[in-house]
């Protein structure tokens, strides 16, 4: 490799193999290379101390805590600011020059390194996300083949899962023993994901009885431990963000904006960044303009009187969750619960 002191170093992280390129203090390539995933850190013992750059991806928080250590200056950048520093095709050597390049940026937004507590806490909200998506995948599988058999059932998990046994008992005429079959199998799986989703959100209660920082989410209206931790797992104290409206703007809850000429053009939310969390927000809002006679005993409880009658129900929950999370970003950052005189 090289002795020579460098200004970065990028890496176009894979499965298997990485690509590495090194710039000179004089701004030219010093070095390219590809390694083997398991020759990484003996290859980096033997590099300068330098800032070392690699997309937002897979293990690029384990590589980024494991460089560190080693006494670089490892930065994780979205993948979106690294393409307009490609040259040429797209290959995994230009990506790796590119990602060199854009690291050398000062003013470029990088992704703050998450500790191993808050990936175990991030893969637990997968987990449970994903499993909640199979579950409703399941129970629409049942009511298509009850519908494809001329029985229609109301809607609500809650009056499929209370009918469907007495259907399958009364109505054998009408289903073949065949289908029935199917249904009481997809009905066992529809039971073994309620209690994965149990356990697992029994883990993530656990958490917010445990967390200080969930515990001052908590205090905001319409977010109980399951938002609660999934902030605390993607953004930790809210370091990354100067103010509340930035982190707004990473969850998409802000207008995409195309303004030139002096013209400042907004249109519909950029629903960029972390859709999960996006969500979340929108359905604690939700949550909260169900019960219009609680609004007087929040702080913005006179913002939501004012803009219901002039705004459509789905712009109002887009608003206050937006206004939810530039709160719950202050409440991070400054350590407090929610004070309803506080946040105007």
């Amino acid at each position: 490799m090289t002795t020579t002191p460098l200004a970065s170093i990028g890496i176009d992280i894979g499965k298997e193999v990485f690509h590495v390129v090194g710039f000179g203090t004089d701004g030219k390539i010093a070095f390219r290379r590809k390694i083997k995933r398991l020759a990484l850190f003996e290859v980096f013992k033997r590099l300068p101390p330098s800032i070392v750059g690699m997309e937002a991806c897979l293990s690029a928080h384990f590589v980024s805590r494991a460089l560190r250590q080693l006494g670089h200056q490892p930065r994780i950048i979205p993948a979106i600011y690294v393409k307009r520093f490609v040259k040429g095709q797209k290959n995994d050597d230009n990506d790796a020059e590119a990602i060199a390049e854009a690291a050398l940026r000062p003013n470029l937004r990088v992704v703050r390194e998450k500790t191993q507590d808050q990936l175990d806490r991030q893969a637990l909200h997968r987990v449970r996300s994903r499993l909640v998506s199979r579950r409703t995948a399941t129970i629409n599988q049942i009511r298509a083949f009850l519908i494809e058999q001329g029985i229609a059932v109301r809607t609500g998990a809650t009056a499929l899962r209370n009918s469907l046994l007495a259907i399958l008992e009364n109505r054998q005429d009408e289903i073949s023993p065949r289908m029935r079959d199917l249904i009481v199998g997809l009905y066992g799986d529809w039971i073994h994901l309620d209690e994965r989703i149990e356990i697992l959100a029994g883990e993530i209660d656990q958490i917010g009885e445990k967390e200080a920082n969930c515990q001052r989410l908590m205090s905001i209206p319409g977010i109980g431990p399951l938002i609660s931790t999934a902030i605390v797992a993607a953004i930790g104290t809210g370091e990354a963000f100067e103010r509340g409206r930035d982190f707004g703007a990473w969850l998409g809850l802000v207008p995409r904006q195309y303004s030139t000429g002096g013209r400042f053009i907004l249109g519909r939310i950029s629903r960029r960044g972390s859709k999960y969390l996006r969500t979340l927000f929108i359905q604690a809002a939700n949550v909260t303009l169900m019960r219009p006679h609680n609004w007087n005993r929040f702080s913005f409880g006179a913002w939501l009187q004012n803009a219901a009658p002039r705004l459509h129900r789905n712009k109002l929950a887009t608003a206050l969750a937006n206004k939810l999370a530039r709160i719950a970003w202050s409440i991070l950052r400054n350590e407090k619960t929610f004070d309803t005189l506080q946040y105007k």
